[in-house]
């Protein structure tokens, strides 16, 4: 799973004070020379740094995936039927009930669900099906040397370079993701000097082929990042017509029960649990689609993976893992076209909010600057983007 934090950047080096000459861009050759200068100035052998860089290649197929991410702006309900099938189902019930010693072990230790691991076990690799076939090292250095994002890929090559003296990395045959991720549950390579875990007990890490080293490493990352243990984090409810939707979205939290108190209710019927905790009312496709109450486990999520779509259609699916019904995707007004978006965040742009540029993906900073522009606006505050707004402005 892809994670983009700033503070884990810090403790990667970032700001250590390790000079590099070139820190992205330019002839790749000489780029990889600075990489090997940078492993010498961290400590590194001259045997294990030959030994690792000798073997990096220029991907372009990598920088064609970071560029090509276009599911990502198909609206919640069509990317979750993607996504969600009954094979996927079947299959999760199926891997709850065959690695059940580990789940509960890791419910035992960690406090994390087994659906959420399940599920983001089945969206990454299909329950460890494909786990990608990009070459890691070369998609790492070659993304750390595309400038769009160096500072998110070139600390994991360092990352990479220290599994290498372990023994634990193989610059030539590892494999997986676009993005450097790698195993069944797509971990990177500072996550897994960090974090991973010996699950089976055979006195080594394999995450690509043990289930339990997986599953146990992903739940030890979900608990280094916050992970609240035995806690809900996802529930669909139903929204009375008369809400406030500016109070709505995934920046805005208050108590459960003063949600309940303006009509919140769990559409599955009973009362919301933990009362006094706070949450936030999620409406994916504005006040019309579906809607969800989403606590504080939810927010871990995007320690992982930052598109808000994706992450809400992992942590709904886990709540089907483990029971839910499917959810009510009611009749939200239409969305707008990629071009549409791009348009509309032009036109947001030039009023002076920030949408964090003219992507035409709908993330977090353009529903914000939408629900402001739609109070302005005098239109209700979902946060969801329609042509009608685009008309507005």
């Amino acid at each position: 799973m892809m994670r983009f934090l700033t503070a884990g950047l810090l403790s990667l080096g970032i700001s250590s004070g390790v000079a590099s000459a070139q820190q992205c861009g330019g002839d790749f050759g000489q780029f990889v020379q600075g990489l090997r200068a940078e492993a010498a100035q961290r400590g590194y052998s001259e045997q294990a740094i030959d030994g690792f860089f000798r073997h990096a290649s220029y991907l372009q197929r990598a920088v064609d995936a970071d560029r090509r991410q276009g599911i990502f702006t198909v609206p919640f309900t069509e990317f979750s039927r993607r996504l969600i099938s009954q094979g996927r189902l079947d299959s999760g019930r199926r891997n709850a009930e065959r690695h059940r010693a580990t789940f509960d072990e890791i419910e035992r230790r960690f406090g994390v669900s087994r659906g959420i691991l399940l599920s983001f076990w089945a969206f990454e690799t299909d329950y460890g099906a494909f786990q990608g076939d990009y070459n890691t090292l070369d998609a790492l250095v070659t993304l750390a040397h595309d400038c769009r994002r160096p500072e998110i890929f070139r600390p994991q090559v360092f990352a990479a370079l220290e599994l290498f003296t372990q023994g634990a990395f193989d610059p030539v045959n590892t494999q997986g993701a676009w993005a450097g991720e790698i195993g069944m549950v797509q971990m990177l390579p500072k996550d897994i000097v960090d974090h991973a875990i010996d699950g089976d007990g055979d006195g080594r890490v394999d995450l690509q082929r043990s289930p339990a080293d997986a599953l146990m490493s992903g739940a030890n990352i979900l608990s280094s990042l916050g992970w609240r243990p035995r806690e809900p984090w996802l529930i669909e409810v139903t929204i009375p017509g008369d809400l406030d939707w500016y109070e709505t979205g995934i920046h805005s939290s208050r108590r459960v029960s003063d949600w309940e108190r303006d009509g919140v209710r769990a559409r599955a019927g009973g009362n919301l649990p933990m009362s006094n905790a706070q949450a936030s009312i999620i409406l994916p496709e504005g006040r019309n689609g579906p809607a969800f109450i989403a606590y504080p486990n939810f927010n871990v999520l995007f320690e992982w993976n930052q598109s808000f779509t994706y992450v809400l259609t992992a942590a709904y699916f886990a709540t089907r893992l483990e029971g839910a019904p499917v959810f009510d995707p009611r009749n939200p007004e239409p969305g707008l076209s990629g071009d549409q978006m791009r348009e509309l965040q032009r036109r947001l742009t030039a009023r002076g909010m920030d949408t964090g540029g003219t992507t035409g993906i709908l993330g977090a900073r353009t529903r914000a600057a939408v629900r402001e522009v739609q109070r302005e606006l005098g239109l209700p505050a979902d946060a969801w983007p329609t042509p009608a707004l685009l008309n507005a402005l």
